[in-house]
């Protein structure tokens, strides 16, 4: 029986309307669309989903979007969301294969690995495919799909990795080759001047240089933390004595 696709996994999420700009990162972005890969390495709440929502929506080349979830360790299923989602801007990539996979005997991963990445060649512009959630990923046969994939990715193709932790993948032989760019918790840690604008223009919250510096140290920077740390003084009257002791 056949598996039904859920269009919502292939959506781009929108841009968020208050959001801090960050071209620091979108450089950096733009920066690693000549090479392969693209990993984005940092734990949860660290504005990885939100920053690739707004570098998409800045870009007029052609985007595919997987969000992906536990089910997706299964390689049959996995191919077929990655055949859906590169659908979503050539509608032509994969007409067969998708009926192949779900098929009750589907063929080998490479045959269609190898049958997609010939259909990608076809594509006339440069486009991205960005893989969210990549840490629900544990299984070896699609860490082994992925890999072949990167291996023989064509050149108008750019793969973007969001995850919390490092995938399965061969870093080290792209880092060596120089096919990878990587953005990490450091990289996406807020700076006292991106702190200052979204406690002040997101959060709505008014508070003294030293508070702002204050919540950035204490929080490393981290997104979650502060927008949790400005929930929390919201109607608070001694807010400088919260942040003494958050």
């Amino acid at each position: 029986m056949s598996t039904p696709i859920l269009t919502t996994k292939l959506y781009i999420p929108p841009p968020q309307p208050k959001v801090v700009l960050r071209p620091r990162l979108i450089e950096r972005l733009n920066e690693g669309l000549d090479r392969k890969l693209t990993l984005i390495s940092a734990p949860a709440g660290s504005g990885k989903t939100t920053l690739l929502s707004e570098w998409l929506a800045g870009r007029s080349q052609p985007a595919a979007w997987l969000s992906l979830d536990e089910g997706d360790n299964d390689p049959t299923r996995f191919l077929a969301y990655l055949v859906a989602a590169l659908r979503t801007i050539a509608p032509n990539i994969g007409e067969g294969l998708l009926g192949a996979l779900q098929s009750p005997q589907p063929p080998p991963t490479e045959s269609v690995l190898t049958a997609l990445l010939n259909e990608i060649t076809t594509v006339p512009d440069k486009f991205v495919l960005v893989l969210d959630d990549y840490h629900v990923i544990d299984a070896r046969p699609v860490g082994d799909a992925l890999a072949f994939l990167i291996e023989h990715l064509p050149p108008r193709m750019h793969l973007v990795i969001a995850t919390r932790e490092d995938p399965n993948l061969p870093l080290a032989r792209l880092r060596v080759r120089g096919q990878l760019s990587e953005l990490r918790a450091a990289d996406l840690r807020f700076t006292p001047e991106e702190a200052a604008e979204f406690l002040k223009e997101v959060m709505g919250l008014s508070l003294s240089a030293e508070d702002i510096a204050a919540l950035e140290t204490r929080t490393e920077g981290w997104i979650a933390g502060l927008q949790l740390a400005a929930l929390s003084m919201r109607g608070r009257e001694d807010v400088p004595r919260f942040i003494r002791a958050f």
